[in-house]
């Protein structure tokens, strides 16, 4: 598409209020590249879902996004697979050039697939390589180490589980039954039932707890995460502090946890681009919508019971 030929108007989800989940569709004229900026226009295809992430604006307000002309609304979804119809003269990408989310060319998947990976699977890489301690090496960057995982099924999880098992790790998660089988394709040696099991019984059992630990849906799981984790070993939660749910038994057990925020590295994404076209990694997708349907899929990926990313395509 050239700017000549460019629309007016765009259809496009906005959130009226930073403080409310409620979200709507509407129509709204085409944002214009400033110039003298790096801002580049993108025809977006696909964009996905990210787990609560309609209370970011109310949670992270220093982290909102600049917001849409001077209607004060927030445009959600991040995870965004594109081409690029302008960009700045000093950029690395041209007019024409298929990337996604965070300026990384999208490899060779499609939109939806692409849509999937930039958040999640930068938030699962800074979990396992910046904050839990591995190296990012293939089969020697976590070598003798045993890496425990909840929801390992869904967005984040299932990029935990590919990276750390890349790694070299021993991998153990949480999934429901429904998705043991699909959990244990990506490498998890044991899926414990989130429904069901006695996560602290089973943490008893000699040989069983881990050196680290990755929480990626809180509340019950986290608490259940520190029977879990070795002592002196590493628990990180990419939901909310640990501490929250330290359970008071084991108030004296000395384990390094910590909450954080995913922060966007382009050289990070452009290593998992280039693993994902080896046929090393493997996007998770779990559904795709039209956009006029934003309100069930919405519900979908709220409803902790998806496999991968919950993505929209605009069929262009």
């Amino acid at each position: 598409m050239t700017t000549s030929n460019l629309p007016t108007t765009i259809r496009t989800l906005i959130q009226p209020d930073p403080k409310s989940e409620h979200i709507i569709l509407t129509t709204i004229p085409l944002p214009i590249q400033a110039p003298n900026t790096t801002e580049h226009l993108l025809r977006v295809h696909a964009v996905a879902i990210t787990n609560n992430e309609l209370t970011w604006p109310a949670n992270f307000p220093a982290s909102r996004p600049i917001p849409y002309s001077d209607t004060q609304a927030l445009v959600p979804l991040y995870d965004v697979a594109g081409t690029i119809v302008t960009a700045p003269e000093d950029s690395p990408f041209k007019a024409g050039d298929e990337v996604w989310a965070l300026g990384v060319e999208a490899g060779e998947m499609k939109w939806a697939e692409a849509a999937t990976v930039p958040m999640s699977a930068q938030t699962a890489w800074q979990a396992l390589f910046v904050h839990g301690g591995l190296k990012a090496e293939a089969g020697v960057g976590g070598k003798g180490k045993r890496v425990f995982v909840t929801a390992a099924s869904g967005a984040v999880g299932s990029w935990v589980v590919q990276l750390a098992v890349w790694s070299g790790a021993e991998v153990v998660g949480t999934a429901s039954a429904a998705n043991a089988e699909f959990v244990k394709s990506l490498g998890v040696t044991e899926v414990l039932d989130y429904r069901s099991a006695d996560v602290k019984a089973w943490a008893e059992e000699e040989g069983v707890k881990a050196d680290l630990v990755i929480d990626c849906i809180g509340g019950k799981s986290l608490e259940e995460a520190w029977w879990v984790v070795k002592e002196g070993g590493t628990l990180i939660s990419v939901f909310q502090p640990p501490v929250q749910k330290k359970p008071e038994r084991l108030e004296g057990k000395k384990v390094r946890n910590e909450f954080f925020v995913m922060e966007p590295d382009g050289e990070q994404l452009g290593e998992v681009t280039r693993l994902v076209d080896e046929g090393r990694f493997v996007p998770v997708l779990d559904s795709v919508w039209p956009l006029e349907k934003f309100e069930e899929a919405f519900a979908k990926a709220e409803s902790g019971k998806t496999r991968g990313k919950v993505v929209f395509e605009l069929y262009v």
